[in-house]
């Protein structure tokens, strides 16, 4: 049972093993947490839905040397931003910064879905109402033969 236990616990924290190599990992516990927290954000060009923290693509492992190149040779962690979105413009920011910019792109979605909104309202306004209208003598007479006839 410990063993089942071992290998669920595995698989479900095993989804945070990083794709950071023994040979990149900093000696020095406090830049390394700041390379893993700065790569966290950064997008992987190769990839482009994984951060390169996760990736395994070269360019991702390169990415993580500079970060901690950078980081050693003594740059904040704001430098080391403005370092990477110079170079690879805010692409490489998997959450880009909000500015006018970005507008569009931080806006759209709650566009989208007001939109949506005003265009639901709208159908279910011009849709036609049911009428329920009441039945007739005639008819409820029909009704209840085709009823008892079906019982039969």
């Amino acid at each position: 049972m410990r063993f089942v236990l071992a290998l669920i616990a595995a698989l479900v924290f095993g989804s945070a093993a990083f794709a950071v190599q023994l040979d990149e990992v900093l000696k020095d516990s406090a830049l390394e947490k700041r390379a893993r927290e700065i790569s966290a954000g950064l997008r992987c060009l190769v990839c482009q839905n994984q951060s390169i923290d996760d990736s395994d693509a070269q360019l991702a492992k390169d990415l993580r040397l500079l970060v901690r190149e950078r980081l050693v040779a003594g740059d904040t962690d704001e430098q080391v931003h403005d370092f990477l979105v110079q170079r690879y413009g805010e692409f490489v920011l998997l959450k880009p910064a909000f500015g006018t910019h970005t507008l569009l792109l931080w806006l759209t979605p709650a566009l989208v879905l007001i939109l949506g909104g005003i265009g639901a309202y709208a159908a279910l306004r011009r849709r036609p109402q049911s009428a329920t209208a009441a039945l007739d003598a005639d008819e409820e007479r029909k009704l209840e033969e085709l009823l008892k006839r079906d019982q039969v």
